[in-house]
């Protein structure tokens, strides 16, 4: 489908008092691009999300009918198009440097040169697809890399969005890294942030791929910010990826999902190695059991 951004989708979602962070990751989770909230003189909050019209709406209905899938009471009061304005100059404030984990900063393009000295920038266009860092559940992964990723590791992001954590795997060191992603209009977007973020293309392997059919490679870590479904799903043919001495490292599940996704990694034969949370979400870095 031909990109064609003279103007935007919209999607109005309602939802009680103080879910207000709920509404922002739903609409992170199904790719919307930009929010604005509405908090209501009779109680409640509306908060609409934009989306790209390189898709069409019943498809951004569809992805967010299924990130909103766990709030029964959260509901779509209407939908539409709109002209586009000039976004990125309205949303310039709406994105400012985030420090995440020890060692690293999440930064939109236009504070490029206003680095924290110290830290590893990792810059990312908050409109170009779902992981932009701001996100709990990306912010889990990135601050749970800090861990496990080691210089001269080989990793693989299934499930790549906008790239951050195949950028974080390369600028932790690793020699090469796999990123996977089924939506094909991503792959762009994750080059053009590769290149924003001065990255050795010979170090990076980046095709479209649905979870792990047919991946045939062998990684030291696998990561993957998606939804519990996918997860459980791909989970049982994570070890055979990532052998015996690998680290798999799991998010974009809500604390409580833990358990059905516990009982997944036993089914897979797979062992916790460490859990990590922040707000409302849950991630967790697990191993092959010996």
């Amino acid at each position: 489908m031909i990109k064609n951004d003279s103007y935007w989708w919209y999607i109005t979602l309602s939802a009680d008092d103080g879910q207000e962070e709920v509404l922002f990751s739903i609409a992170d989770i199904s790719g919307s691009i930009g929010t604005e909230l509405q908090e209501l003189p009779s109680g409640g909050v509306k908060l609409r999300a934009y989306y790209r019209s390189s898709e069409d709406l019943h498809y951004w209905k569809a992805k967010l009918l299924d990130a909103m899938k766990e709030w029964s009471n959260i509901k779509i009061d209407d939908f539409g198009k709109i002209e586009n304005q000039p976004w990125n100059v309205a949303s310039e404030e709406a994105f400012p440097p985030l420090p995440v984990g020890k060692s690293m900063v999440v930064l939109a393009p236009w504070h490029k040169g206003t680095e924290p000295e110290g830290l590893i920038p990792l810059y990312i266009n908050p409109g170009s697809a779902f992981g932009t860092g701001y996100h709990e559940s990306t912010q889990i992964v990135l601050e749970l890399m800090e861990d496990f990723v080691k210089p001269g590791m080989t990793t693989a992001d299934i499930g790549t969005g906008s790239g951050i954590l195949t950028i974080c795997a390369i600028k932790l060191g690793a020699d090469k890294s796999y990123a996977r992603d089924i939506d094909p209009a991503v792959i762009e977007e994750v080059n053009k942030n590769f290149e924003l973020n001065g990255l050795d293309p010979t170090k990076i392997d980046i095709a479209t791929g649905d979870l792990l059919v047919g991946f045939r490679h062998k990684v030291d870590l696998l990561t993957a910010n998606i939804l519990l479904e996918p997860l459980t799903t791909m989970v049982g043919q994570v070890p055979k990826v990532i052998g015996r001495e690998g680290m798999a490292i799991f998010s974009g599940m809500l604390l409580t999902e833990r358990d059905i996704f516990v009982e997944a990694l036993e089914k897979a034969k797979m062992v916790i190695v460490k859990e990590h949370t922040k707000g409302d979400w849950w991630g967790v870095a697990a191993k092959a059991a010996s």
